[in-house]
């Protein structure tokens, strides 16, 4: 009988184990997103807050941003990642190539004020099925004010003008604002340049603006490398996203200027991995970083919160810093033709850096 006993003892201990391993598991996030400030925002406001609140577990990693990996993992049902944070001109694209679950917008609570989170949310940030977006950012370009010279770059064709400025200009190494740039510097009015640049003719000229200044790219792939190169004088300008170098300016001092004229802005979202065995909890977190207080601490480092009662948090010394701001100087990304033309235009691109 007591051996009887003790075999019950240990088969309901090895079933309370298998039962909590299961739990711990379902209960560990991947979740992958750009490094930098940025990075460190969201694991301070977001992440950490939510594991703390949930005791639910984050596994956190930095990535370089685009689908390939996404891909691969759907296509070989090997999912490593869970939550994923994304640009949006990538995002199109794999919520139309099914890489991505489904977000319900069910999920998202009021904001602090108590409006419903349809109504809060900017329209962009909840238009596409697959992601809820989180935050505006730009593309810029940015100077050091100690070596440009006595010429300042005010615009982004002052990036293809090697005579005004001569010197390196870094560029991160994808068509997308790469190609919009080039049409902008070569005259093409904001509202047609992607009209123009869904034609062959308007291809072509926008890889022969970039043939300009061809020998004098460094590309890169990680925008962390942007201040970087900038900083050691290995560029005269440099293209990035502005919270990079709105933290190397205000938290590191550095002598850099941005330059607004010409930015590229769109929206970075959270989504799921097709595939998640966390889907559950990937939900419940997207619903708690995208709340209110989590998401006016994005406006640290320079981007703008996707809800309005965020932007209601804002400190009016940022509100200059911040991509809202400086709209009508840009160009929205269109995550719809790059979703359409991203696959053929990125194999033109790196043809076009091997000629």
């Amino acid at each position: 009988m007591r051996h009887l006993f003790f075999k019950v003892i240990i088969v309901v201990f090895a079933i309370v184990s298998y039962i909590n391993h299961s739990i711990a598991k379902e209960n560990t996030l991947t979740l992958v997103s750009f490094g930098g400030a940025y990075g460190a925002i969201q694991k301070k406001y977001m992440i950490d807050p939510y594991m703390k609140k949930t005791q639910n577990t984050i596994l956190f990693d930095a990535y370089s941003g685009g689908i390939a990996e996404i891909k691969a993992q759907v296509e070989t049902n090997k999912i490593l990642w869970d939550v994923v944070d994304m640009e949006a001109v990538d995002l199109e694209r794999a919520c139309s190539n099914g890489l991505l679950e489904i977000i319900p917008k069910t999920i998202l609570p009021n904001g602090s004020n108590g409006t419903p989170a349809k109504e809060d949310f900017l329209p962009e940030a909840l238009a596409n099925e697959c992601a809820v977006g989180s935050l505006i950012w730009s593309s810029i370009f940015a100077f050091n004010k100690e070596t440009i010279g006595k010429l300042k770059p005010t615009h982004v064709q002052d990036v293809f003008d090697t005579t005004k400025f001569p010197g390196k200009r870094a560029l991160r190494k994808q068509p997308q604002v790469n190609l919009e740039w080039a049409l902008l510097a070569d005259g093409v009015p904001k509202n047609e340049v992607y009209r123009v640049l869904a034609t062959k003719e308007g291809q072509e000229r926008a890889f022969a603006k970039l043939d300009t200044i061809k020998d004098d790219i460094i590309w890169f792939d990680s925008w962390s490398q942007a201040p970087e190169l900038l900083n050691d004088g290995g560029a005269v300008m440099v293209q990035s996203a502005n919270g990079r170098i709105f933290e190397s300016i205000t938290k590191d001092k550095k002598p850099f200027e941005i330059v607004w004229n010409g930015n590229v802005y769109d929206l970075e979202v959270w989504a799921i991995v097709k595939g998640s065995k966390k889907k559950q909890t990937a939900l419940d977190f997207i619903a708690f970083a995208t709340g209110t207080k989590p998401l006016s601490n994005v406006t640290q480092i320079a981007y703008g919160p996707t809800r309005h009662s965020s932007m209601a948090l804002t400190p009016p010394d940022i509100i200059p810093f911040l991509p809202t701001t400086h709209t009508k100087q840009g160009l929205k990304a269109d995550s719809l033709f790059w979703s359409d033309y991203g696959g053929s235009l990125g194999g033109k691109f790196n043809q076009w850096l091997l000629e």
